[in-house]
């Protein structure tokens, strides 16, 4: 077993690596930014390391101070958490050069489905649907005898994008030239890379994932699956584990999939393949070569450790559970809590007068903050996150409701009120799983519809 672990992340992830490590009697180092000297698992770790200035690129994306604060502290092993430098394929090889083991897939497998190009051309050798696309980069030379291929609409995406970025609906042929030219634009001002690629554009999918797990050595097992689909602006606020009303015999051939996948890679660690749902046919959009944020619904009903297991699988254990000890039990809902405000959307740094962390059966709530705690405006808005599970999904709504009213955050605006307002008493989410785009064209509007109709 690995006996020190960097945590090179910050916020409620670097806590939840903090308490993986102590489980397993392993030491730790946090790190943390000159904005970031209170943050809660500091208080924690066995050793902690300032490793720069507030912005990201001065100290969480700043890989020298990173592996100079490993050597320092003594530490054999470095966890990267999510976001941050989790999927950058350089960093990995430079932790293992360095003579650290990177707590994640190999640099080879992050580089591959960094890519989404490579990616999609990797799942279709591995017999895993894919969405109607192109097989090479679009460019303004071949972008029309491509789209003749796809057919309209289509979506043109940077191809080593994420999170919602680089992307453009094209309806008409019209638009094609010009959508193209915007797209390689956008990708390299947000990713330093302007290749981009096409794929058919899905009316109405729904956002599904496996969870998987790889020995490294040609062995792998799945956890099932998620549902994510309500977004807003391609960034996740809902994620439930298992996937609802989801056809039983789709389920599993998805799922063997996704094990066959990464048996044919012999991926190591943890993983997600993320799919688009439609007309009971799935669809391969990306993998996350990382612990997702959602990975807590996935250990809800499963009862498995993630962290852990990527620990394990790291240091060389394997793993210790086969597909047959996995089983799901109940049904979990997560939702995402950010400081920002629920109208505008714009983030809401500032100081926490006052916290109350809900409870309850089956209430488990993920977070790094406390009554005191100083928010900084340089990272990501999200604070926490709330997760209820019970036997059933109507139970786990019902506690999650219960949740969100307990939760106090004093202070600093947050979305509690678009989940508790908003989403969770909106009777067709109650009843069955959205669509990606409901969110933003139903329940958004509907709230805009009535504070205007309030404030007239």
């Amino acid at each position: 077993m690995l006996q020190k672990i960097l945590i090179a992340n910050r916020g409620e992830i670097a806590l939840r690596i903090t308490r993986a490590c102590k489980a397993l009697g392993i030491k730790t180092v946090g790190v943390y930014s000159d904005a970031d000297k209170d943050l809660m698992h500091l208080r924690f770790v066995d050793e902690a390391v300032c490793i720069g200035a507030g912005a990201s690129s001065e100290s969480y994306l700043n890989i020298p101070a990173l592996i100079s604060a490993a050597e320092v502290t003594g530490a054999d092993a470095i966890h990267p958490g999510y976001g941050f430098l989790s999927e950058n394929a350089e960093f990995a090889e430079l932790v293992e050069n360095s003579g650290f083991t990177f707590i994640g897939p190999r640099p080879e497998h992050i580089r591959l489905m960094g890519n989404k190009v490579s990616a999609i051309l990797a799942m279709k050798k591995a017999g895993v649907p894919t969405v109607p696309g192109s097989t090479r980069a679009v460019t303004t030379h071949n972008a029309l005898n491509e789209a003749k291929n796809i057919g309209f609409p289509l979506i043109v995406k940077a191809a080593a994008g994420g999170g919602g970025r680089g992307m453009r609906i094209v309806e008409r042929v019209d638009m094609l030239l010009e959508s193209v030219q915007a797209a390689q634009r956008d990708a390299e001002m947000w990713f330093g890379d302007d290749t981009v690629y096409m794929e058919r554009f899905l009316q109405k999918p729904r956002h599904v994932e496996v969870q998987v797990l790889g020995d490294g050595m040609g062995r792998a097992i799945h956890l099932f699956d998620r549902d994510c689909s309500l977004q807003r602006r391609h960034q996740k606020v809902i994620e439930e584990a298992p996937a609802p009303d989801l056809p039983e015999q789709a389920r599993a051939d998805i799922l063997q999939a996704c094990v066959n996948a990464c048996e044919l890679m012999q991926y190591r660690g943890a993983g997600t393949f993320e799919f688009l749902f439609e007309d009971d046919q799935f669809f391969f959009i990306e993998m996350n070569t990382r612990v997702q944020v959602e990975h807590p619904v996935t250990e809800c009903i499963t009862g498995i450790d993630i962290i852990e297991q990527q620990i394990r699988i790291a240091a060389g254990l394997g793993l210790d559970i086969t597909q047959d000890d996995i089983k799901i039990c109940g049904h979990a809902i997560e939702c995402r809590i950010n400081a920002e405000d629920p109208k505008t959307f714009m983030p809401s740094p500032g100081t926490i007068k006052y916290f109350h962390a809900p409870g309850g059966a089956g209430i488990r709530f993920d977070s790094h903050i406390y009554s005191g705690y100083s928010i900084p405006p340089y990272y990501d808005s999200m604070i926490g996150k709330l997760i209820a599970h019970a036997k059933d999904r109507p139970t786990a709504l019902a506690r999650l409701r219960q949740a969100l009213d307990e939760t106090i955050i004093d202070g600093v605006k947050t979305n509690i009120s678009l989940h508790r307002n908003v989403i969770l008493c909106d009777a067709d989410f109650n009843r069955q799983a959205m669509d990606i785009h409901y969110l933003e064209k139903n329940l958004l509007k509907r709230q805009e519809y009535a504070e205007t109709s309030a404030s007239a």
